[in-house]
């Protein structure tokens, strides 16, 4: 059940209305922005962007001349790099580094894989501080106006389908679970012939949403590009907003996850991802508070009825 201070007691859900349009900005979390564009740049860019996620301290009190001897690549380069990641130039760049270096917690300045000869204090620790700071990183880089905008296409939708597979399919499960749960006509596919029978069905009025960590998964490829050409509206959750499926879609909410030797890219980012469908779902929720309300009210009916009746039949053998 979902609480709201602003509802009555019995109330899962309280309403709200959309936030105003605002202006496009700058990342607020360069390093997690580097890191989910890194595939995308080019090898001189990719170098730069290295130097950034491996010390960015050290970036953020160097001036372009010192970079620019530091990694061999031309300050031009460095110049057209900051403004590819959002910002007006490289001292744009720094400011911003320093900004995010002085509100990272001390220990997670320290590097933070896990080895194989760890204890499990140690792997309990990094692995809640890595998550811990996937949820920041996404929640800082999550704007608010583009999460509206798929929540108003959502919330109008005759149908959702979710294409996912592996790590993404079980967030695309999730997700139309959720959805489903308030009343809404969704369905997850993590199988690309189901996913791609699906799409072919879609048409306008429909929304069709791809979860891929990468971005270039094959089986959501396929189906969301599908989806489109029926006249869905089409939505990626990505950690990288230059990948394929960031193309394919009209909207793209980026997910933030730091991949280490024993967490790949896609496990990495799984909870961000969560994060990025339990703030949908809550919106949408609360853009059709009515029908939502019921539809909560209704399920937890029914399965209140049906465990309770497990429950008196297991009390009678």
């Amino acid at each position: 059940m979902i609480e709201n201070q602003g509802a009555a007691p019995s109330s899962p859900i309280a309403p709200s209305s959309p936030a105003a349009p605002k202006f496009p900005k700058a990342p607020a979390n360069p390093i997690a922005t580097v890191r989910a564009v890194l595939p995308s740049l080019t090898p001189a860019a990719q170098t730069v962007a290295r130097l950034i996620l491996d010390d960015p301290a050290m970036v953020a009190r160097s001036t372009i001349t010192e970079i620019s001897a530091v990694s061999g690549i031309s300050e031009a380069t460095i110049v057209r790099t900051a403004r590819s990641l959002g910002f007006a130039g490289y001292s744009q760049l720094r400011f911003a580094l320093a900004a995010a270096v002085a509100r990272q917690a001390p220990e997670r300045l320290v590097p933070g894989d896990l080895a194989p000869d760890d204890p499990l204090t140690d792997v309990i620790a990094k692995v809640t501080n890595a998550e811990s700071q996937a949820l920041a990183d996404t929640a800082a880089q999550l704007d608010p106006d583009r999460l509206g905008a798929v929540v108003d296409v959502v919330a109008g939708a005759r149908r959702v389908d979710v294409y996912g597979v592996a790590a993404s399919g079980l967030v695309a499960a999730d997700m139309a679970q959720k959805l489903m749960r308030i009343g809404l006509s969704a369905h997850c596919f993590t199988d690309a012939h189901l996913a791609l029978t699906s799409a072919a069905l879609v048409r306008e009025g429909d929304v069709a949403v791809g979860v891929s960590c990468t971005g270039e998964t094959p089986d959501v490829l396929g189906p969301l590009r599908v989806a489109r050409k029926g006249g869905a509206a089409t939505v990626a959750i990505t950690n990288n907003p230059r990948s394929s499926l960031a193309e394919l879609a009209d909207h793209v909410l980026i997910s933030a996850g730091r991949e280490t030797a024993f967490r790949p890219g896609a496990l990495a980012s799984r909870i961000s991802q969560l994060l990025i469908v339990d703030c949908l779902f809550v919106g949408v929720a609360q853009r059709t508070f009515d029908a939502s309300d019921a539809a909560l009210r209704a399920t937890r009916d029914a399965l209140g009825d049906y465990l309770g009746d497990a429950r008196r039949r297991i009390r009678s053998i």
